[in-house]
């Protein structure tokens, strides 16, 4: 009978190990299959050299947990902000209730607005989160796991840390890697998943071949009057219109021929004299298109410029405060911090790659129309600074500027 026990538990033993042995090496073999997906990017936030230099914790089953899910319905859309400045659309999925080192944690999950309208993507769960090992083993910006809807199986779905993964940001400059929402900022190490990348970022490459080109519906609106001809400009007063005017738009081939014809009734659009403006973007004419005309106010004779595939690289932590409108947004003007300097990519004509410093209030501008390009509006960012604390500096530096000096 004793050996009966014995032998009994040994192969509980043994079944226990091989089950362990068989689920580390699951982990390890997608970890293998990240390597060798992001070692193909070409464009991608990894030189293919740099791959070996991911690292991660060992894999650990007492960092895989259920979790309890209270599913919520009716949530509100909010922005959740991104490491570039900008925010993207997400609602709050539910409520992860779970234990870990005994004691007893909750984490917000959420679905992506935008990721919902494929049905590719319509069951992915987001789940971003921060710990204490962030800015030490971790990255400072917080880890992410992904889960689906079909995971959860009688109010429970399974949170596996070992399967946290480092966001794109990590590794290279000039990616939307969403902030994880203070919160999901758990007070334990979690010794589990994706390590900090312990290597300069990379300047995320530029694939000048990736542009789209202009849809149907794109080019009825281009071609449905000659080039100095009007265009409509979307209101946010209008359902349809919004719809528009709050999507993210797409990069556009550089050389497509339509641009040409676009630009000149874009700038026709936003120099009309009952109603002018200091920039414009596609966004606004109806066309989800990267493109957008600023007036140069820190230029001689202050000359309005088009600009293909704009992208911010860095925006200044020193900020300023000044009045903002909208040709889409009718009889509202309000005061918007914005970012006093940034840096500013874009492609010319030729094909090439142009980056500038640009600073004052040209520089809020391109802001501005940047922003139309991710769907965001300046009431959203009245919402996001609303919630952000600012130290004034008004009794620390004193501007100036020399008489007839154009205006910062």
């Amino acid at each position: 009978m004793k050996k009966t026990v014995i032998a009994s538990l040994l192969v509980a033993f043994g079944l226990h190990t091989q089950a362990q042995n068989s689920y580390e090496h699951l982990i390890l073999e997608q970890r293998q299959e990240k390597a060798q997906e992001l070692a193909k990017e070409q464009y991608g936030p990894l030189k293919a050299e740099q791959v070996a230099f991911l690292d991660y914790f060992p894999v650990s089953a007492q960092y895989r947990t259920k979790a309890k899910i209270e599913v919520l319905f009716d949530e509100p859309i909010f922005r959740m902000p991104t490491y570039d400045g900008t925010s993207n659309e997400y609602k709050r999925y539910g409520v992860l209730t779970f234990q870990l080192a005994g004691k007893e944690w909750t984490l917000n999950i959420y679905q992506s607005v935008a990721l919902f309208q494929n049905p590719a993507y319509r069951k992915h769960l987001f789940l971003p989160f921060l710990d204490e090992t962030n800015g030490l083993e971790s990255y400072s910006g917080g880890r992410y796991i992904d889960l689906s809807t079909d995971d959860i199986e009688n109010g429970e779905i399974e949170i596996d840390f070992n399967k946290a993964y480092n966001p794109y940001c990590a590794y290279s400059n000039g990616y939307r890697c969403p902030v994880p929402p203070v919160e999901n900022n758990l007070a334990i190490k979690i010794m589990a998943g994706e390590k900090a990348f312990h290597k300069p970022k990379n300047e995320r490459p530029v694939n000048l071949n990736a542009g789209q080109e202009f849809s149907d519906t794109d080019k009825k609106i281009i071609q449905s009057g000659s080039e100095n001809e009007l265009l409509r400009v979307l209101q946010t007063t209008s359902e349809k219109d919004l719809q528009v005017l709050k999507a993210t738009s797409s990069d556009i081939k550089y050389n497509d021929p339509l641009i040409d014809v676009l630009s000149q009734r874009m700038l026709a659009t936003v120099r009309d004299p009952q109603h002018p403006g200091v920039g414009i973007a596609a966004p606004q004419i109806g066309i989800n298109k990267n493109l957008i005309w600023v007036q140069r106010f820190d230029k001689t004779d202050q000359p309005f410029e088009f600009y293909v595939n704009p992208k911010i690289l860095w925006r200044s932590k020193l900020k300023r405060k000044g009045a903002e409108g909208c040709l889409s947004i009718p009889d509202r003007k309000e005061d918007v911090l914005r970012s006093y300097a940034i840096r500013l990519q874009y492609i010319n004509k030729e094909g090439k790659v142009i980056e500038e410093n640009i600073e004052g209030f040209t520089a809020v501008i391109f802001q501005h129309e940047t922003d139309h390009l991710f769907g965001i509006l300046f009431p959203d960012r009245l919402e996001e600074q609303a919630k952000e604390l600012y130290a004034p500096l008004n009794d620390k530096i004193d501007f100036s500027i020399p008489p007839k000096t154009l205006t910062p």
